[in-house]
């Protein structure tokens, strides 16, 4: 059969139209689609011990896990009380053992059958009767064929994910391998190359036909390291292309407007201000001048932890504007911060001409039209808004600037309608989720990128502890305590309602519980998020003005709000927030002169684990990382105050995924490539990539049309958005 990528799966051997459904479902419809579903694991027979190896190993003290090859011999259910166990029980060539499950045993006892084989990985224990045995171990579903082969011949066995979608249709570890198996036996050899032959030799790449026979079936674990390096570096060198062609246009294609500094504004506004700018703020402010007086239209990426003062940097570039005759906006995630936007900048410059408007979608119609109507004539100099300031029926007279906080949360197509209403204007976009210097590269390679890393002078570290939740009413104690302070109190939860499900807390039960128990001395309010923006402003305000001592509060709070005399903040569940988020809502308190403290509650048993172990992942193994990530998270929250230290350790928790805005930043999602473990090759694609673009822009050169087809196949409408700042 002639290979085409549009070939329906349903014609290949073993498939057929019933099971074709079935791959539909999950975006495998052609031939070629499945000859790029990947593998996410490989048995290495190396590794593979046997029952009695296994037996000795734990007899001399052997603590950590092993993977073991053995046929299904029976499996039976044991109760104790109430209580149920499953136990099935395996033999290889040299012994019995057994793997034994305490949950979802109705699921675990439907998949193993008397014949069948499993490799099965775990930490082995011996129990009291001398058995050797596996709790709720990792397995894996072998044919007796591959067994053989694997044992025998060292052949090297990949495993897929299978979706429900597919174990529907009958397909199961050893089926589906088989499938694949014929597809690359027979078409792998007909794949179009989608790399440069002369980058494939410079590099010492695999060719694409060789790459998708070693990642399903590798003759070694060298090739198959290989295969994974040319799909890593393709995927890369074409994700920076988009890059490097985006930065491209924007340098060379667009003509910005070259701003004048006139000083007398800015020396008044740094005047009145109640402080002094730091070293790292007037550095950036140094580079955002450079940018300004530039021909080139400013694109620049602002790094700060919470608190560092980027909306100051900010403001300062738009009063620069606004003297050159032109307007500001800045946009912001959220109703409630964009208000809080708007007053704090109403007040910093109420001395000066300049006018400040704010657009957001919770205003009324004749308020708006009067807003909109300002924004057009040109009477207003700084606009703040939210969505609300790419809608179609905006018209600003003269753009000049665009200010985006919090970037992540936005998408490139909702930025790019933004920028497309100004006259080219210069783009400042700040997070104050810091990224990791890799991903920054990768993601924002043509965005020029600025730093704050230094704090306010006087601010003190936030002080950070945990607490099991039995010590709850010693916290309430301490909050009523500091409140005769003049201290106030967030306390945070993460849901607003109860869920059976994953029993949290709910905001809204334990509000109305802590007023009449515990808190009840004290004034205590609610904010969530399905509140509109005008009740949230009420109650923020109120808290500002001291009318409350306590704020309880879903993570509605975890951006901006800034109450300088609150400086407590207590987050229930705290296990349950990544490492970002509960930075950013610790960065709610300790803006002030006076000392800030984060409490952090968790479940008793976190409490003990984190006394018994010291939880530093550096020298931990995956499984234990995925196995105390809540823990280690915890833990990295007590030991660091820095932002972009506590980012790096998230990244390599979590991954990149969609954390930073992978998804919305118009490039490719990353199907191979490790953002932390993979910056050589990262920093290898990209150097490749640049260097590409910049001697052959339009990609018409004869070596480079392998590129150009590429991009125009797969990534057409990326390309699009490539041209947009």
């Amino acid at each position: 059969m002639p290979f085409e990528p549009s070939i329906n799966i349903q014609y290949l051997k073993s498939v057929g139209p019933k099971r074709a459904e079935s791959f539909a479902k999950v975006g495998i419809k052609t031939i070629r689609d499945l000859l790029f579903y990947m593998p996410y694991k490989h048995l290495d027979r190396a590794n593979i011990l046997t029952s009695s190896k296994v037996l000795q190993y734990v007899i001399n003290g052997y603590n950590g896990e092993v993977t073991i090859i053995g046929e299904v011999i029976n499996k039976e259910l044991i109760r104790y009380g109430r209580k149920q166990i499953l136990k099935v029980k395996f033999k290889d060539n040299n012994g019995f053992y057994e793997g034994i499950w305490f949950q979802g045993i109705r699921y675990f006892s439907g998949l193993f059958n008397k014949g069948e084989f499993y490799a099965i990985s775990a930490k082995p224990v011996i129990t009291k009767y001398g058995n050797l045995q596996f709790v709720h171990p990792d397995f894996d579903r072998l044919g007796k064929n591959e067994t053989d082969d694997f044992l025998h011949t060292g052949k090297i066995i990949p495993f897929y994910r299978i979706p429900k979608e597919l174990k529907e249709s009958n397909l199961g570890d050893f089926s589906l391998r088989k499938i694949i198996h014929y597809a690359v036996e027979h078409f792998s050899d007909q794949i179009e190359e989608s790399m440069p032959e002369y980058i494939i030799q410079e590099k010492k790449l695999l060719d694409i036909k060789q790459t998708i026979k070693n990642i399903h079936f590798p003759q070694n674990f060298t090739l198959l390291e290989k295969a994974r390096e040319r799909l890593k570096f393709e995927e890369m060198f074409y994700f920076e292309c988009l890059v490097a062609i985006r930065k491209n246009f924007v340098k060379s294609t667009i003509t910005g407007i070259p701003f004048q500094i006139k000083a007398e504004p800015i020396k008044k506004f740094l005047k009145r201000l109640p402080f002094e700018l730091t070293k790292d703020q007037l550095h950036v402010l140094s580079e955002i001048r450079k940018d300004l007086e530039s021909k080139k239209p400013m694109n620049r990426l602002l790094q700060g932890d919470v608190g560092s003062g980027k909306t100051i940097v900010a403001l300062i570039s738009m009063i620069i504007v606004k003297y050159n005759g032109y307007q500001s906006v800045l946009m912001a995630p959220t109703e409630i911060l964009a208000d809080q936007h708007y007053k704090k900048i109403c007040q910093l410059i109420s001395d000066s001409d300049i006018k400040v408007v704010l657009l957001i979608g919770g205003q009324s119609k004749k308020e708006r039209a009067t807003v909109l109507d300002k924004i057009k004539t040109g009477d207003a100099d700084i606009i703040i808004g939210t969505h609300a300031l790419i809608e179609e029926n905006v018209v600003y007279h003269k753009l000049g600037l665009v200010v985006i906080d919090e970037q992540h949360r936005f998408g490139v197509v909702q930025r790019a309608r933004l920028i497309e209403k100004g006259f080219t204007p210069n783009v400042l976009v700040m997070t104050a989720t810091p990224i990791p210097r890799t991903l920054s590269m990768t993601l924002y390679g043509d965005l020029d990128i600025s730093y704050i890393k230094e704090m306010p002078a006087n601010r003190k570290p936030v002080k950070t502890y945990i607490r099991s939740e039995k010590k709850l009413p010693e916290v309430y104690n301490f909050i009523k305590a500091k409140a005769k302070e003049g201290c106030q109190t967030f306390l945070v939860y993460p849901l607003i309602e109860e869920s059976e499900k994953l029993e949290l807390k709910a905001a809204e039960t334990y509000f109305n519980q802590l007023k009449q128990t515990y808190l009840s001395d004290l004034k205590v309010s609610l904010i969530h998020g399905r509140m509109n923006w005008k009740e949230k402003e009420e109650i923020m305000l109120k808290f500002a003005r001291k009318e409350f001592d306590v704020l309880i509060s879903t993570t509605v709070i975890e951006v901006g709000i800034d109450i300088p005399s609150a400086n407590i903040i207590v987050i229930n569940d705290a296990f349950r927030f990544g490492l970002s988020q509960l930075h950013q809502l610790r960065g709610r308190v300790g803006r002030s002169i006076e000392q800030g403290y984060c409490i952090l509650i968790t479940k008793d048993e976190y409490d003990i684990k984190m006394k018994q172990y010291n939880f530093d992942f550096e020298y931990m193994s995956p499984a234990q990382i995925e196995k105390y990530k809540s823990i280690i998270r915890l833990n990295a929250m007590i030991k660091y105050a820095d932002g972009f230290k506590l980012s790096e350790i998230d990244l390599k928790l979590r991954g990149p995924g969609d954390i930073f805005g992978t998804k919305q930043s118009g490039l490719p999602e990353l199907k191979y490539t490790d953002i932390i473990n993979d910056s050589e090759i990262i920093e290898d694609a990209k150097q490749t990539a640049f260097n590409l673009i910049a001697s052959d822009d339009k990609l018409r050169q004869e070596k480079n049309s392998v590129v150009r087809k590429t991009l125009a196949e797969n990534y057409s409408s990326l390309l699009k958005l490539s041209y947009i700042v």
